[in-house]
C-alpha cells in the first residue's frame, strides 16, 4: 500500500531523507550512549535513543500525513497560522516571566503537562509557509515597497523579535534569511531588501553584542583565528569540537570509539553532533557524506520547485528547501570553528524533539509539492527570479 502511494512522489528525496534519518540514528546513539548511561546512573545507554526513536516516529506520522494532504490548503490558513505562532511565542515569554524567572531568563519551550515543544520551531513553519503565500499573493505588487514589501518584513521583524527576547538570536537570524529569500526569488526588488537588510544588522548587531555571553562568543571566535583565546571557558566547546574533528582524520577512529563524547564535548548529542561523526567516521566516511546528502536533498527540492507551475508551490519547496540546508551548513560551520558558537542543531541528525517533527513535517509538504504538476489558473508562464 505504502509502495503504491510514494511511487507517484519524489522517490530520490525519500531515498535520501531515510539514508539521512539513519544515518542519524545511528550517529545519535553513538554519541550518547555514555551520557545516557551517566545520567541513568547506570540503568540503561539508551536512554537518548529512545527518545529520539518516539520524536522520530512522530513526525513520520507528520510526514505521511503533509504527504497526503494538498499543500495548496496551506494557503488558506496561512494568515492564521503566523498568528497562532506569534500568539505562542509571547505565551511562552510571558509563561516565564509570570512564574518569577528574569527577564534574561532563557525562555524557549513551551509544556503541555509531559509534552513540551520549541515554539520558535513553530515559528519557522509558519513563517516559510507565510511568506510563500504571501510572494504568491502579492508578486505583482511586491516591487514596490510600502504596499509590497513593507508588510512582509513587518510580519518578518515582530516574529523575529519575539524570537530574540526569548532570547534566540541564532534562530531568529536564520528565519529573517529564509524569509528575505523567498522574498527574492517572488520577485521583490534587490535594492529594497538590501537597504532593509543594512538597516537590519545596524540595529541587530548591537543587540547581539548587548548580552555579554553573545559578546564573549563573538571575541573567542575572533581571537581564534588569530590563534589567541582570552575566553577559554567561552571558547571550550569549540575547542574540544576541533580536537574530536583532529582526532578522527580522514577516515575516523571507528563507530563507538570517540574520546570526545565521554564529558569532554559538551553535548555532543545535539549542537556538536557533527564532531562526533567526523570523529568516529572521519572525513571520507563521515562528514563528506553527511553534508553530500543535504546537498543531494537541496538539488531535489530545487527541482520539484522549477518543475512546479503553482507559484506558490515553487515558493514553498524553495523555502523548505533552503531551510534545511541552511540549518545543516551552518551547524556545520560552528563544529568546524568557520561561524561562532550558536544553538543550531543539524537536522535529522542532531537529538531534539519539536525540530524533528517540524522538519520532517516541511519534508512531507516537499514531497507532496513533487507529485503535483497541475497549473493554477493564470500562472502559466510564470517563472520565479531564480529562474528568470
Amino acid at each position: 500500500m505504502i509502495d503504491i502511494l510514494i511511487q507517484r512522489y519524489d522517490r530520490q528525496l525519500l531515498i535520501y531523507l531515510c539514508i539521512l534519518a539513519v544515518i542519524g540514528t545511528i550517529m545519535l546513539y553513538s554519541a550518547s550512549w555514555y551520557e545516557s548511561f551517566a545520567s541513568s546512573n547506570g540503568k540503561t545507554d539508551m536512554l537518548f535513543l529512545q527518545n529520539h526513536l518516539k520524536r522520530l516516529l512522530i513526525g513520520v506520522v507528520f510526514l505521511f500525513s503533509f504527504i497526503l494532504i494538498d499543500y495548496r490548503k496551506l494557503k488558506e490558513i496561512s494568515p492564521y497560522l503566523i498568528i497562532i505562532s506569534l500568539f505562542l511565542l509571547i505565551i511562552t515569554k510571558g509563561y516565564y516571566l509570570l512564574n518569577g524567572y528574569s527577564w534574561y531568563k532563557p525562555a524557549r519551550w513551551l509544556y503541555f503537562g509531559s509534552i513540551s515543544f520549541q515554539t520558535s520551531d513553530i515559528a519557522r513553519f509558519s513563517i516559510i509557509i507565510f511568506m510563500a503565500y504571501y510572494a504568491d499573493k502579492k508578486r505583482e505588487s511586491l516591487k514596490g515597497f510600502q504596499l509590497g514589501l513593507l508588510p512582509a518584513l513587518s510580519v518578518l521583524t515582530i516574529t523575529m523579535a519575539l524570537i530574540i527576547i526569548q532570547p534566540d538570536y541564532s534562530t531568529a537570524l536564520m528565519i529573517g534569511l529564509i524569509g528575505i529569500i523567498i522574498l527574492f526569488i517572488g520577485g521583490a526588488k534587490t535594492s529594497q531588501l538590501s537597504l532593509s537588510c543594512s538597516g537590519a544588522l545596524l540595529v541587530g548587531i548591537p543587540i547581539l553584542l548587548s548580552r555579554e555571553y553573545r559578546y564573549n562568543r563573538v571575541i573567542s571566535w575572533f581571537g581564534s583565528w588569530f590563534g589567541v583565546n582570552n575566553h577559554s571557558d567561552i571558547g571550550y566547546q569549540a575547542n574540544e569540537s576541533l580536537k574530536s574533528l583532529g582526532n578522527g582524520g580522514f577516515f575516523g577512529v571507528g563507530l563507538g570509539n570517540s574520546i570526545e563524547k565521554n564529558h569532554f564535548l559538551p553535548t555532543p548529542h545535539t549542537d556538536f553532533i557533527f564532531a562526533i561523526i567526523g570523529e568516529e567516521l572521519g572525513f571520507v566516511l563521515g562528514t563528506v557524506p553527511v553534508l553530500t546528502l543535504f546537498v543531494l536533498i537541496f538539488l531535489r527540492g530545487l527541482k520539484i520547485s522549477k518543475k512546479c507551475t503553482d507559484p506558490f508551490g515553487v515558493f514553498l519547496s524553495i523555502g523548505i528547501a533552503f531551510n534545511l540546508v541552511l540549518y545543516a551548513f551552518v551547524n556545520a560551520a560552528v563544529v568546524t570553528g568557520i561561524f561562532p558558537v550558536t544553538g543550531l542543531q543539524m537536522p535529522m541528525v542532531s537529538y531534539g524533539g519539536s525540530g524533528m517533527v517540524i522538519n520532517m513535517a516541511m519534508m512531507g509538504i516537499l514531497l507532496n509539492i513533487s507529485q503535483s504538476r497541475r497549473s493554477v489558473g493564470g500562472n502559466r508562464g510564470w517563472s520565479p527570479t531564480l529562474y528568470a
